[in-house]
């Protein structure tokens, strides 16, 4: 008999490095003085928890491939192994609040290093190209939160401290945009070019053309930022985390009127769409940390990413999920594709 038993299945089947995954089996022999463990590719996780019938294992650090087996061990006997999907670090030494945005011309990932509310930094923007080069970007923005492209490819930026939304022209200029937005985080186009922007003391605001703000809709004041996007139904959908366990995500009609999409998360904060409808919230769900995978009509979630200190996300036209903590960017192939705007 194999002391190590048989893994069933592996929950979620996506995983940053310091993640908590479920690795359901049977037959696992963890009692008296028998070394028993849970490895990926050969390196002992952390275990939070082990059972015959369930193990509670941190993803390791540092491999080299995104295709990791898992395995267990027990005096010594091994298992057959599983496998799951581990992302790749792209860049650290970061401070995200917010999601981060690809560039529609090259694909490049636009990165945040946001600071302390009225810290000013030496250099707050970054530009990840393709090949993995992450280049400073030459402009001065106090506290950078959340960034987007409009449908001409344009980059606007909030700056909470300032209340203002910008514009970046070229990496090197910055173009005021539109001002007196409060503390200025969530920003988002629909699918007519119009930019909403998130106050995250409850206001939400819509920009005109040319950038006067008119108040749209108001939420609960939020404890950190506002997180926006519209989903294909046309409706705005609005992450504003509190101190609950049971936070919501609303949903905002055309004529400003809002209502619970969601309920159940704790502190969720970036939020992306799916080409299928689904979306992608960066949460905790029932005591699990990571991306929250919200179906279609909100009728079931799940974790999807497992993940710490998860802050935003965004997908690539390659079919990548960027993970962003709140210091460092991880890419995961997964074979799903983000809405883009046409």
């Amino acid at each position: 008999m194999n002391r190590a038993g048989r893994i069933i299945s592996v929950d979620p089947p996506y995983a940053i490095p310091g993640g908590e995954i479920i690795v359901v089996c049977e037959g696992f022999e963890t009692g008296g003085d028998e070394n028993f463990g849970c490895f990926f590719d050969g390196k002992a996780a952390r275990l939070v928890g082990a059972s015959a019938n369930r193990v509670l294992a941190i993803v390791p650090d540092d491999f080299d491939t995104a295709e990791v087996e898992i395995y267990l061990e027990s005096g010594g006997d091994r298992s057959e192994s599983f496998g799951i999907t581990v992302g790749k670090k792209l860049a650290d030494d970061l401070h995200i609040v917010a999601n981060p945005a690809v560039d529609p011309k090259d694909d490049s990932i636009i990165l945040t290093r946001s600071g302390s509310r009225g810290q000013q930094l030496p250099v707050t923007l970054f530009r990840l190209e393709r090949d993995g080069f992450l280049s400073e970007m030459a402009v001065e923005v106090l506290n950078p939160t959340g960034v987007a492209f409009n449908r001409a490819g344009e980059l606007f930026v909030t700056a909470r401290a300032d209340g203002e939304v910008v514009r970046i022209e070229g990496d090197t200029e910055i173009v005021r945009y539109a001002s007196d937005l409060g503390i200025a985080t969530g920003i988002a186009f629909d699918r007519n070019g119009a930019m909403f922007v998130g106050d995250r003391s409850g206001t939400i605001y819509r920009i005109s053309d040319s950038g006067v703000a008119e108040s749209f809709a108001n939420l609960e004041p939020s404890v950190s930022a506002y997180h926006l996007a519209f989903g294909a139904d046309g409706k705005l959908y609005v992450a504003a985390p509190g101190l609950s366990s049971f936070d919501g995500i609303y949903t905002i009609d055309r004529e400003g009127f809002d209502e619970v999409f969601y309920r159940g998360l704790g502190r969720p904060q970036g939020i992306a769409f799916d080409r299928d409808g689904n979306l992608y919230v960066a949460a905790c769900l029932q005591g699990r940390h990571g991306i929250v995978k919200i179906y279609e009509r909100g009728e079931r979630a799940e974790i999807f990413v497992a993940g710490m200190n998860v802050v935003g996300l965004c997908f690539t036209r390659m079919g990548e999920i960027v993970v962003a903590t709140n210091d460092a960017v991880y890419s995961l192939p997964v074979g799903i594709y983000g809405v883009l705007l046409d």
